[in-house]
């Protein structure tokens, strides 16, 4: 059972029940039924890979979903996968690919990550600008319920008016509400190219107003816009040897992606240049001469495009790795994540003069991971709780995209609607009365 005691950062350790692997959806229903009649609790289990303590399982069943990686059906024509739970991100990434398509999330977990429970904590990344979270790729869901009933929302309909959509509450709920054991999820026509680039920016506001003219230029192309501040490049060197993003040191760096699916934009011209490539470097070229860009670096080769997402998806790796850290992942509006960091910078002094912290973006989306390592422990809440301060004033949310589980439970309880509590409070009695479906997370006690 080592395997599902502990969670991926080493937070959450505790020896579940047992482990039970079920191979199909019958078999879960079979489980759930037994779990409900006998009132013992279960936590569904994907990955494993989760940063909010979601899959803890203290004397609990850890019902683990990693045998039922079947991908039931690949529609190319209608741009649908029809998929078990259990099937890993990048092994989805692979079968569709071969159809010329591409199912559009990723991020570093990519080859652990399981489709249930990135729909179990709506998951996130580098791809959301372009195409939305988890969520905006689901069509239709299979759930088994808490008392075994087996829920077949199966719909390939892009409209389907009829009642309550359902899906969505699964969505997101992070198995306290059922387990996930299938889906529909929508595919996109694989990019004919890429064009990716390295860029140094004098500030955040001017690294937003490079965002909208390469929208504007590509047509709503842009991929992926990250943000990676000088300190978070120092560590990234630091701890892998690589290379630095420019020659002088920046302070503001973003990696920039753009992808042409389009013949016009991706098939090279008669001197050999992908036009995608060129209104990239015509932009560049132009805020360059304005002011608005300091660098660019733009990837000639599938091993420099490598190389720059590389920095971007160490980011775990490089912002984990010391204790003791507090790990916040929160959003504001685009307009407002350089007011963020400019308040923190004044705010996290006051609390612990010591303090360091460590940050990536996903600047598309406003999405930040804003890592605080306190000199002490006891800090750690206090850190938290101003953090979410600035986060409100800024009419931001204190979860983006790794879930409430254990780690922001007192979050919900202080920042949450309590109008909006009490609903969920009624819906999860309603859907499972006996309380045996991922107990103790999510909402507060």
């Amino acid at each position: 059972m080592a395997p599902w005691a502990s969670d991926w950062i080493g937070k959450y350790k505790g020896a579940p029940l047992c482990v039970v692997r079920p191979g199909s959806t019958e078999e879960v229903a079979r489980i759930m039924a037994q779990a409900h009649e006998t009132g013992t609790p279960v936590v569904p289990v994907g990955g494993n890979t989760g940063l909010s303590g979601g899959t803890h399982a203290e004397g609990a069943i850890a019902l683990s979903l990693d045998r039922m990686r079947t991908i039931r059906e690949i529609k190319p024509a209608a741009r649908l996968a029809i998929v078990e739970a259990g099937v890993v991100l990048e092994q989805l990434h692979e079968a569709v690919s071969e159809h010329g398509l591409s199912f559009p999330m990723t991020f570093g977990a990519k080859g652990s990550c399981t489709l249930g429970g990135m729909l179990a904590t709506n998951a996130g990344g580098s791809n959301v600008l372009r195409y939305g979270n988890t969520r905006d790729l689901c069509l239709g869901l299979e759930v088994v319920l808490p008392d075994g009933e087996v829920l077949n929302l199966m719909s390939e309909l892009h409209k389907d008016n009829t009642g309550y959509d359902l899906k969505d509450l699964f969505i997101g709920a992070e198995g306290t509400l059922g387990v996930i054991t299938g889906a529909v999820l929508k595919l996109s026509p694989t990019p004919r190219a890429f064009a990716t680039a390295m860029v140094a920016a004098p500030g955040l506001d001017e690294a937003l107003g490079l965002l909208n003219r390469l929208q504007e230029a590509t047509g709503g192309a842009v991929e992926a816009f990250e943000y990676m501040p000088g300190a978070y490049v120092d560590a990234h060197i630091a701890k892998t040897g690589a290379r630095a993003p420019f020659e002088a040191r920046h302070e503001v760096n973003i990696l920039v992606e753009i992808g042409a699916t389009a013949p016009r934009d991706a098939v090279p011209g008669p001197d050999g240049s992908i036009p995608v490539a060129a209104y990239l470097e015509e932009v560049l070229g132009e805020m360059l001469e304005q002011g608005g860009v300091l660098d660019a670096v733009i990837a000639q080769t599938d091993a420099q495009r490598a190389e720059m997402w590389a920095r971007r998806e160490a980011a775990a790796a490089v912002c984990l790795g010391r204790q003791p850290l507090v790990n916040n992942d929160i959003s504001v509006p685009l307009d407002q994540v350089g007011a963020f960091f400019t308040r923190m910078e004044s705010v996290l002094p006051r609390l612990d003069p010591g303090a360091e912290a460590l940050s990536v973006a996903h600047l598309g989306d406003g999405n930040i991971h804003y890592t605080v390592y306190p000199t002490d422990t006891a800090l750690s809440d206090t850190v938290t709780q101003a953090v979410e301060d600035v986060v409100a004033e800024l009419g931001g949310s204190f979860s983006a995209e790794h879930g409430i589980g254990l780690s922001k439970k007192p979050s919900m309880a202080r920042r949450k609607n309590p109008v909006a509590l009490r609903v969920m409070r009624q819906i999860k009695a309603a859907l499972d009365p006996k309380g045996i479906m991922n107990p103790g997370k999510v909402l507060p006690d």
